[in-house]
């Protein structure tokens, strides 16, 4: 388990009660968190939490939706077309879940609002919160352009609450940011705050597509493995030159991005107690230069004029329960991991046709099915040093698939368009004259792969993927024996 499993294990068995701190301690509600808010009192509505944890938008200069406005004149993200207008940009949250404490009393939702703002949480019950932000854009630009776009970020919270002061304190610290891109988990840019992470979080918009991206320290500049330290080698970053239509699905290049002037920033409202709001004030006046946002709730699928806009409903339905937020039980061994877990997406299998080909001997030139899945079966390892990831691969081929290998494989990552890999396994081999084999064998190659999701063929994502490749390699069975070189190739689905 990693180091920051570890941390955040020990946050949560200090959030429940489990560990007593010392008031000193307990009081300077640091914990190695930037602290976004703290407060004596428990009772705080959805509104509120919104608005102390939302985050700074930062445009590129030629981004199409803001139509040349800068400053204070921009309006984007706007509200959707079916709900009324403001003179301001609008960004859309939604509590999604609440984890609450095992040792609690009352209620963790003490008052009710159908509408989902002035609703009432008791914080003295809860553990932390899934909170996302979603934006509508009118429009998108580059290749599968389209009208209507929504994008999102999501943050894990940690509600943190003092025992041993002499008044009770509480305080919301952000564990984690997830940044969505064009909607494959895969790309997601994630953040798990450190001691050089900077808040309110700021978010860089790509150009013409939306896809969102961390910028740990506010320099408008995304730099991997600073401002995005999971999944390095996958994560999506910003890449302001899809507007003109290219694809660039390999690893992000920092001429990619634009540089970003800052009057194309848009700054969350921050309540007057929050201690972020310093930092973008002057002569008293929060974010004097730059619009600053409204909130709202995200809307309901019941309330898209489907007859206006037939084409909107899908993109507020799919974005999960719309009877958020799910309250999740400590109690529940099953609750916890599941809410502590984002990434769970991983567990992924891949299914292939191969075809084996040999130089020479009596069993070359054999078919057979490629079967990839996590290292440890529930769950993927990934490479601590270079980002790659560790998989299982099985195969079985040759007559009624009889012949049977195991190898560990090793990919740089699992959503570029081509990766190298190497693999390291024995083979079970079957002769005509019922004799058995057992051979080592190693095999290296690359992998081509392409997101179908952006292509005339995306209707084989019904499959379970967005992902479908080819793996061409060259294989060896033995280690110092190098007579039996030939070559592998496999096609099918899935992200390995």
């Amino acid at each position: 388990m990693r180091c920051h499993k570890w941390f955040l294990l020990l946050v949560f068995v200090l959030a429940l009660g489990a560990v007593e701190a010392t008031a000193n301690e307990c009081c300077q509600l640091d914990n190695g968190f930037q602290m976004i808010w703290s407060g004596t009192d428990s009772l705080m509505t959805f509104s509120e939490l919104a608005s102390y944890c939302g985050p700074i938008l930062w445009f590129s200069p030629d981004e199409p939706n803001l139509d040349g406005a800068r400053g204070k004149d921009i309006r984007m993200p706007m509200n959707f077309p079916f709900e009324p207008a403001v003179d301001a940009p609008l960004v859309y949250y939604r509590v999604r879940t609440i984890l609450n404490r095992i040792q609690r009393k009352g209620e963790v939702v003490v008052r009710e609002d159908p509408k989902r703002v002035d609703t009432q949480m008791n914080l003295a019950n809860i553990v932390g919160f899934d909170l996302d932000y979603f934006f509508y854009y009118p429009s998108e630009e580059g290749m599968g352009s389209h009208d209507h776009d929504v994008e999102a970020t999501y943050f894990k919270i940690y509600a943190h609450r003092c025992e041993d002061c002499v008044t009770q304190h509480y305080a919301l610290y952000i564990e984690r940011t997830i940044a969505k891109a064009h909607g494959l988990l895969w790309y997601d840019n994630t953040l798990v705050t450190d001691e050089y992470t900077e808040f309110p979080m700021t978010i860089l918009v790509e150009e013409g597509k939306h896809a969102s991206c961390t910028d740990k320290n506010h320099d408008g500049i995304y730099t991997p493995t600073f401002d995005v330290n999971r999944r390095i080698n996958d994560a999506w970053g910003v890449r302001d030159i899809m507007r003109g239509g290219g694809l660039y699905s390999g690893s992000f290049q920092a001429w990619m991005a634009k540089h970003r002037p800052l009057d194309r920033r848009i700054f969350p409202p921050l309540p007057g107690d929050s201690p972020l709001r310093a930092e973008f004030s002057e002569n008293g006046l929060y974010a004097p230069d730059n619009a600053i946002y409204e909130l709202r709730p995200f809307p309901r699928p019941e309330d898209v004029d489907t007859e206006a806009e037939p084409t909107l409903l899908h993109f507020v339905d799919d974005k999960g329960d719309e009877n958020w937020p799910e309250v999740l039980d400590a109690n529940d061994l099953r609750s916890v991991l599941r809410w502590m877990d984002e990434e769970r997406f991983i567990n992924s299998l891949s299914i292939a046709y191969r075809y084996d080909g040999l130089n020479h001997g009596s069993r070359d030139h054999t078919g057979g099915l490629s079967f990839i899945f996590p290292l440890l079966v529930v769950k993927n390892v990934s490479d601590p040093v270079a980002g790659g990831w560790f998989v299982n691969r099985m195969y079985f081929k040759d007559k009624k698939l009889r012949d049977f290998s195991w190898n560990l494989l090793y990919t740089t990552s699992a959503s570029r368009w081509v990766d190298g890999y190497f693999a390291f396994g024995w083979e079970w081999d079957e002769d005509d004259f019922g004799e058995n084999h057992t051979d080592m064998m190693t095999e290296t190659g690359v992998k081509f792969r392409l997101n179908m999701s952006h292509t005339p063929l995306k209707f084989l994502s019904v499959l379970g993927t967005d992902f479908w490749g080819v793996r061409v390699g060259i294989k060896n069975k033995g280690i110092f024996n190098w007579e039996s070189i030939g070559y592998a190739v496999e096609v099918g689905a899935g992200v390995w």
